[in-house]
């Protein structure tokens, strides 16, 4: 581990890790969380956007439906950014698709700072859009661009910290929206352009910085600037080994296209992968982390903490959760993925199991709620060192360098609508199941865990071809297992 962080700090990869991530998924974190502190003040100025222009206040439910519509275009942007990078990456490349990415992130921070003076609330929802479109953009060329940069035995450590930024986003957007910061109603719209300030950093730095090694060799056929990228980024050296498995996996694709979505989907040769990325997705988005954010409260309340105290508690959370994608991403390595994976999903479908009985016998004793708290912080440490953190390693790796862009179309729409889904259906999931939705929450985790376990190999130290022939290799024993079932029927 030593010599891996040595190796880290050797060129200019810690420096362009940091650069890449402020202007990556740290957006994306950011946006999340503090969207909730300065909701009253919004909602507020809806109202007074319409006493203004109509002489009459406007009804709750119509606040509500303009308030609604604001958090949701920011799904809806996230979705279309998704869909649009496979395109867009493979025009201008990962780095100047990065810098114009930052670009519409600096504009949408133009028009909601100006929503205020303008008196409109229909910029907010312009602004909200085009966040939501820089972070699903810039969220997945983040990962793309880390694992595309990376040699073979720091990719995981290296992709990981895309997850890190979002961690760090949210705390940061915790931070950001308390009173003493920028939480107040005279600085709501300050409050939210924040990011662009990173957007700028990264605007101004990104240029000097090469671009991805992978894609100069494999699909600009430039291995002289390919071995120059990796000198800057990981320090001298001849980098043969990382060349010579660039070459490979450009060998093995001659001849084929940058396959398009609908392309990828009808490709037999990675329906596993594809499949993979399904089940993770989903049982990530229905794990029960949303019930966790929305039952915290409550729980933190039972537990005795005072109402002005819990949101610094919810600091303690979202703390924990970035020391937790650190630790992940020192053990990534030495681990592997699909431990972390399997491990992670089984423990919260414990954890999950456990806070559905405690909640059955909420009110029988004192140290009860003290229990559920601590079993929420230990929740979030499996979530963000199972699935959350080692999922951008796992994209990046089961699919080959012709795959890899529209599979990144893929996994973003399968996170923005799980994301929207789970919005909608949520509050009704609750109000029909109640505690009992938990015993879901933790079959879902349950579910993933023994997929992950039983169908997906260890990409740890493996070339990406290698990975690709694992898959395949799973698929041929399932094949051969199912026509031997059929011969033994028929007999």
């Amino acid at each position: 581990m030593e010599t891996l962080l040595k190796q880290l700090v050797r060129g200019n990869a810690l420096v362009f890790i940091v650069i890449l991530g402020i202007g990556g998924t740290f957006q994306n974190g950011f946006h999340i969380t503090v969207i909730s502190s300065p909701s009253p003040y919004i909602q507020s100025f809806i109202n007074q956007s319409w006493v203004a222009r109509y002489g009459e206040p406007t009804k709750p439910e119509t606040v509500t439906l303009i308030w609604s519509t604001m958090v949701s275009l920011y799904a809806v942007g996230g979705v279309l950014g998704s869909v649009s990078v496979k395109d867009i990456i493979c025009k201008f490349g990962r780095k100047k698709s990065m810098i114009w990415n930052n670009i519409i992130s600096i504009v949408a921070a133009v028009i909601m700072f100006s929503s205020r003076s303008a008196n409109s609330f229909e910029m907010i929802m312009v602004a909200r859009f085009l966040f939501g479109f820089a972070a699903g953009l810039g969220s997945n060329i983040h990962v793309l661009y880390l694992g595309e940069c990376s040699p073979k035995k720091l990719r995981g450590m290296v992709t990981l910290t895309s997850a890190t930024f979002v961690s760090i986003g949210k705390l940061s957007g915790q931070l950001a929206g308390l009173r003493e910061i920028l939480g107040r109603e005279e600085l709501w719209n300050v409050l939210l352009c924040v990011p662009a300030c990173f957007s700028v950093i990264q605007l101004i730095a990104l240029p000097f910085f090469p671009e991805a090694p992978r894609y100069l060799l494999i699909d600009q056929g430039n291995e002289a600037m390919c071995k120059k990228a990796l000198q800057t980024l990981w320090g001298k050296g001849d980098f043969k080994m990382e060349i010579e498995e660039m070459v490979a996996e450009q060998a093995a694709i001659k001849g084929q296209q940058t396959q398009s979505l609908v392309e990828l989907l009808r490709d037999r040769r990675v329906r596993l992968q594809l499949l993979a990325m399904l089940v993770i997705n989903v049982c990530i988005q229905f794990c029960g982390i949303s019930a966790i954010s929305a039952f915290s409260f409550n729980i933190f309340q039972e537990a005795g903490i005072p109402l002005d105290k819990i949101r610094y508690v919810t600091l303690g959370v979202g703390a924990s959760e970035v020391m937790t994608s650190f630790t992940c991403g020192l053990l990534i390595e030495r681990v592997g993925r699909r431990a972390l994976l399997w491990r992670g999903f089984g423990a919260m479908s414990v954890t999950m199991a456990l806070i559905t009985l405690l909640l059955h016998l909420k009110g029988s004793s004192f140290w009860i709620p003290y229990s559920m708290v601590g079993l929420i912080f230990l929740f979030v440490i499996f979530y963000v060192g199972g699935p959350a953190g080692v999922m951008p390693s796992l994209t990046h790796e089961i699919f080959i360098q012709s795959s890899r862009p529209a599979a990144f179309v893929f996994t973003g729409i399968l996170r923005w609508l799980g994301f929207a889904v789970m919005g909608l259906a949520f509050p009704f999931l609750i109000a029909l199941l109640k505690s009992l939705s938990f015993v879901l929450f933790s079959c879902v985790c349950l579910t993933a865990g023994l997929f992950i376990f039983f169908l997906v190999p260890e990409t740890k130290g493996k070339t990406l071809l290698e990975i690709s022939e694992e898959f395949n290799k799973i698929q041929i024993c399932r094949h051969s297992l199912t026509k031997d079932m059929i011969v033994e029927t028929r007999f």
